[in-house]
């Protein structure tokens, strides 16, 4: 039994970049940038950003003391000490 993905698959497996961003009606950037993603990862999926995480702004950090403080989810805390034991 084939699937829809298979059928694209079978459509689109000899395509020029061109042929496919016409059938998809999606840019040939897009089509071009999936395929090499592809070729070079595996996956199209969107990988984590490299680098260090943002710092949380001063708005961020009250809004998490409150949503902490009314009980809704555990605290810091809390947890550090339950990966402790």
């Amino acid at each position: 039994m084939q699937t829809a993905s298979t059928n694209i698959c079978e459509r689109l497996c000899n395509k020029s970049i061109r042929d496919i961003s016409w059938l998809l009606n999606i840019p040939r950037s897009t089509v071009s940038g999936i395929i090499t993603k592809w070729k070079q990862l595996r996956t199209t999926a969107t990988q984590p950003p490299s680098g260090r995480p943002r710092k949380m702004t001063e708005r961020g950090q009250c809004m998490l003391k409150r949503t902490v403080s009314r009980g809704r989810q555990l605290s810091a805390e809390s947890i550090a000490k339950d990966l402790q034991t």
